[in-house]
């Protein structure tokens, strides 16, 4: 097995000049992924929009295979230009009432913060942050912050800053008990480990494709479960989104049945095709197979960095951590293990007091020893 993730280092030709550990940042991208997108420019370029059917198709390719990644069903699948885009959707769609609240956690992206600080001042919207204890996130202390007025729980299913892992199925299944909106970040989980939205009741899911799915910025997946789209006010409706949008000058706002409703205009079509070519990579190799094998490749690093004596932050239960490690030092700043480290071609992330440190399945076993071999004992 490790032979075989091995063989996938030639398809990464960053590989071939840094070990690449930033994919919770902005992963590199394939060949294939390459090759997608430079196809697509290549058809635009010489043959204008003569083709757009296959575009059409290729766009559907797409949205089929995200919804595989998800358990979902096609219909309830748009594409964004990024997480903040879907999340926005969903905060300036739900039909508030002054004193509602919502619970967050106070560790969050900006991306899943912002959105919902904005409604206090428009409908006067309250947010609750709860805080971590030690990188961890308690269920206990999310189900202490609900009230009789919370109308959304939002979470990341991976956390940026420390790499826990929520239980999502859970924390939905409490949701779902409260008719509480369930809305998931998903940009630090999916690729790398499994998802399934029905499982745990996600009603509305965002996510970017260039971190842990290895495909380009500007290309993301938004996810409405088929029960919450009606419930959802479309702000943003645009002319793609009714159910005639080529038939230009006959006016009709009738939004579209499904969650292409969400899609104002047209597409990034040339991220879209990465995009297709990443979910197409992703599959071959099984979500499972990657999460395994990251797995495995984060208990060499976290081993490692426990015997050079540092502090690593993020939990080493395996169902509580993803891609990420992060670590600190009580000898060295994080600017100077960073720098270290990229001065060796090491490509990690400064965050907070520590080092983030987010291999993929491609990586290997001689790489995480080179990044140990590089680190001075702590």
């Amino acid at each position: 097995m490790k032979t075989l993730f091995n063989d996938w280092q030639s398809e990464f030709p960053v590989t071939q000049k840094y070990v690449y550990m930033n994919h919770a940042g902005v992963a590199p991208l394939s060949k294939r992924v390459q090759k997608a997108m430079v196809d697509f420019v290549e058809d635009a370029t010489v043959n204008g929009a003569v083709n757009v059917d296959n575009w059409v198709d290729t766009v559907e390719e797409c949205r089929d295979g995200a919804a595989d990644l998800l358990n979902a069903d096609s219909k309830e699948i748009a594409f964004m230009k990024n997480t903040t885009q879907g999340i926005l959707i969903a905060a300036n769609g739900i039909d508030w009432k002054q004193g509602d609240n919502v619970v967050t956690t106070a560790v969050e992206f900006p991306a899943n913060v912002y959105p919902w600080w904005s409604l206090s001042e428009r409908f006067g919207v309250d947010t609750r942050m709860v805080p971590e204890k030690d990188g961890i996130i308690h269920i206990q202390d999310l189900i202490e912050a609900i009230d009789d007025r919370t109308r959304v729980l939002t979470i990341s299913h991976v956390e940026f800053a420390s790499g826990f892992r929520n239980d999502i199925t859970t924390i939905g299944e409490i949701c779902q008990e409260r008719d509480i909106w369930f809305i998931v970040d998903a940009i630090q989980s999916l690729g790398v480990i499994e998802l399934d939205v029905k499982m745990s009741h996600i009603d509305i899911l965002a996510a970017d494709g260039h971190k842990w799915m290895l495909a380009p910025e500007g290309a993301a997946i938004f996810y409405c479960s088929d029960r919450k789209r009606d419930k959802l006010i479309n702000t943003n409706l645009g002319w793609a989104g009714v159910i005639n949008p080529r038939d230009f000058l006959n006016y009709d706002i009738t939004q579209k049945p499904d969650a292409t409703r969400f899609e104002e205009g047209s597409y990034n079509t040339t991220g879209i095709y990465g995009l297709n070519a990443a979910i197409k990579l992703l599959k071959s190799v099984q979500i499972q197979n990657i999460e395994e094998r990251v797995l495995q490749l984060t208990d060499s690093l976290i081993s490692g960095l426990d015997k050079k004596g540092y502090i690593v932050k993020t939990s080493k239960c395996k169902s509580e951590r993803a891609g990420i490690v992060i670590f600190e030092s009580e000898k060295h700043t994080p600017t100077q293990l960073f720098n270290l480290l990229q001065d060796n071609n090491i490509i990690t992330a400064e965050r907070g007091s520590g080092i983030r440190i987010s291999p993929h399945f491609y990586n290997t076993e001689s790489e995480i020893n080179q990044v140990l071999n590089i680190l001075p004992d702590n």
